[in-house]
């Protein structure tokens, strides 16, 4: 509910201060007084886009039981300011917010109906009437529109997995065929660790085999000279212990050296310069035998990887199919909820669009892919004819009797305003039209510019917009005054005896 409004160097208006009450606020005066402008400048303080804006505007408003946000911090009582520099700048509670940002914040507050616009027949907007109707009175259907939007984003985001999969599968064959190049490749090899050591020495081993040979040749007489030496110890009487042990030790080292002589001359040179030429070469790629090792497993991990995707792609494509069919029959519960519903809708509806002179409205479902919303587009007709066909005055009716028809008694919407809906009607129509805006205004605040008396009869507050001088001003009129001016709108600045009694008897004054 806004509560207060104040502004400042406005057009015509040198400033303006109102509160305002719960229920149907009425604005009435003489045309080029300043009606619209007043009016835009609410609108204005709620991000909507008009032609000329105050140099400062403050909005108090309660704030609605489920407006939340977590950018900014609301109390119970809003403030809204709008100050105009060399550009309009916008705050909420002393912070800083876009124009944009203020618009969707209080789009499901705050609602507007013109004769300059059209919308309001969208299809969703046309669900969303339908199926607040059916959750305010069909819990069983509540249960049934959140599991068919949980499983349906499920759904979706799954679809997106598959698609990303199936976008990827060129690149994840490719993928694949580079893994396992790289792990055969490690595998044909087969390193082990200190293999590369081993190799080096066998290497200068084969480098040295001739010299070793020729030196073990020219160093074997000395076994001949053995016996001897160890007579001159007896003969000395000294130990030759050492001697033989050294002898034995020399004995052992030659007989070693021979046969290792004997291995080499079986090793195959070249198989042994190709193995350590290989393995040289993962030790340049890949720094060591030991991180070639580990980079084989980290590749046997990520083909596996590989391998359960296909996998994985098979299993959606499995639960996709499966869930669209559990989704269709949701959707087609769904649509069956909301086409009996649409019939009562209608029902209500008609009696209202008679008082307005205008044909029975039906709902149209067409069936389209599944959505968030289910599977209907909707669409309305008047008596076979599209809504298009209609006049801005006649546009705006049928969305209010809309309006009226699925309002829930005690349930409160926010704030309705009303550019001269009741403009270039009919007196029956006019009567109509009163009606329903009162009964909107037990569940909205309703602002209106009215050029027609029943309306403004209607109003819990009445605000007369006048013009004197060319300077603008506002004035909440008594209930002498509410008459004095609902005459004026009957018969014109000088009202007869009999506009003053027709004034008096809407009003309910004896």
């Amino acid at each position: 509910m806004i509560e207060r409004l104040y502004f400042r160097d406005l057009v015509t208006f040198d400033h303006v201060e109102l509160e305002f009450d719960q229920g149907l606020v009425v604005f009435t005066g003489p045309s080029g007084a300043g009606k619209s402008i007043l009016i835009s400048t609410i609108l204005a303080s709620f991000g909507h886009t008009v032609q000329s804006t105050a140099s400062l505007c403050e909005v108090n408003i309660k704030k609605p039981k489920k407006l939340n946000s977590e950018l900014y911090d609301l109390e119970d009582e809003i403030t809204i300011k709008t100050l105009k520099k060399e550009k309009l700048r916008y705050f909420i509670e002393g912070q800083n917010i876009s124009k944009k940002a203020l618009k969707d914040l209080f789009e499901p507050y705050v609602k507007y109906l013109s004769v300059r616009d059209k919308s309001g027949f969208e299809s969703h907007l046309l669900i969303e009437i339908i199926d607040h109707s059916l959750i305010s009175k069909d819990k069983s259907y509540k249960k049934l529109k959140k599991e068919y939007v949980k499983r349906y984003v499920n759904y979706t985001e799954k679809a997106k997995e598959l698609e990303k999969i199936k976008k990827d599968e060129a690149k994840l064959a490719e993928l694949i065929e580079f893994t396992t190049y790289e792990i055969e490749k490690i595998e044909k090899i087969n390193p082990i660790v200190g293999e590369d050591e081993e190799l080096l020495r066998v290497k200068k081993q084969l480098s040295r085999i001739d010299k070793i040979k020729d030196s073990l040749a020219e160093a074997m007489p000395i076994f001949s000279l053995e016996s001897a030496v160890q007579d001159v110890y007896r003969l000395l009487e000294k130990d030759a212990s050492v001697f033989v042990d050294a002898m034995n030790q020399v004995r052992a080292d030659f007989e070693e050296t021979e046969h290792l002589a004997s291995e080499l001359e079986e090793m195959d040179v070249e198989d042994i310069l190709d193995r350590l030429s290989d393995i040289t070469t993962l030790q340049q790629r890949y720094g060591s035998i030991e991180e070639a090792i580990a980079y084989k497993q980290e590749k046997e991990k990520e083909l596996a990887g590989y391998q359960n995707i296909e996998q994985d792609k098979s299993m959606l494509e499995s639960f996709l199919n499966m869930e669209y069919m559990e989704l269709s029959t949701l959707a087609r519960q769904i649509t069956f909820a909301r086409k009996k519903e649409a019939k009562n809708i209608e029902a209500v509806l008609e009696k209202y669009l008679k008082t307005l002179k205008l044909p029975k409205l039906t709902f149209i479902f067409e069936s389209e892919k599944l959505m968030q919303s289910g599977a209907d587009v909707l669409d309305v007709e008047l008596d076979g004819s599209k809504t298009s066909t209609l006049s801005g005055g006649e546009f705006n009716r049928v969305r209010l009797a809309l309006m009226v028809s699925t309002i829930k008694e005690g349930e409160k919407e926010g704030v309705l305003i009303l550019d001269e809906i009741d403009a270039n009607v009919s007196g029956d129509e006019s009567i109509a039209i009163a009606e329903m805006i009162a009964k909107l205004s037990l569940n909205y605040q309703v602002f209106a510019i009215s050029h027609q008396p029943h309306l403004s009869a209607q109003a819990d507050q009445h605000i007369v917009v006048t013009k004197d001088g060319g300077i603008s001003q506002t004035i909440e009129l008594s209930p002498e005054g509410r008459v004095d001016e609902i005459s004026r709108i009957i018969a014109g600045e000088n009202p007869t005896k009999e506009a003053v009694e027709f004034a008096k008897k809407l009003r309910g004054v004896a």
